[in-house]
């Protein structure tokens, strides 16, 4: 009882499925990574807040190590599935393979516990 106070949970039968897209990228090629990294954002905002279950996305780059992370966070595995048809991130991925970025195969991971402060 006092675990879930500190707001984490080893009960998944109601837990989010969380879908991690991964691709590298030559750090010389990080300005037009970043800028087109960044212009998705006016191109997928609206379609992705459309979906039903979503309830996190979030976009980050590793300047350093030449990663492009996206993370979306969704109330059941069936949900994160939507994403392997959204027209929207469709188009997108090859403009951005296109500045020599290389993706990863998308992987969902159903949660097993988390810890939410």
């Amino acid at each position: 009882m006092a675990a879930r106070s500190f707001g984490w949970s080893c009960d998944n039968s109601a837990m989010p499925t969380v879908r991690i897209s991964k691709g590298t990228f030559d750090l010389s090629r990080l300005p037009q990574v970043e800028r087109l990294m960044q212009e998705s954002e006016a191109a997928l905002r609206g379609a992705l807040q459309q979906l039903p279950g979503l309830l996190h996305y979030y976009v980050g780059i590793d300047r350093e190590r030449g990663y492009v992370t996206n993370v979306s966070v969704w109330d059941t595995l069936a949900h994160a599935h939507q994403m392997n048809t959204l027209q929207a991130m469709l188009a997108q991925r090859p403009i951005v393979e296109g500045a020599g970025v290389a993706f990863e195969p998308i992987t969902n991971h159903e949660t097993v516990w988390t810890i939410t402060p």
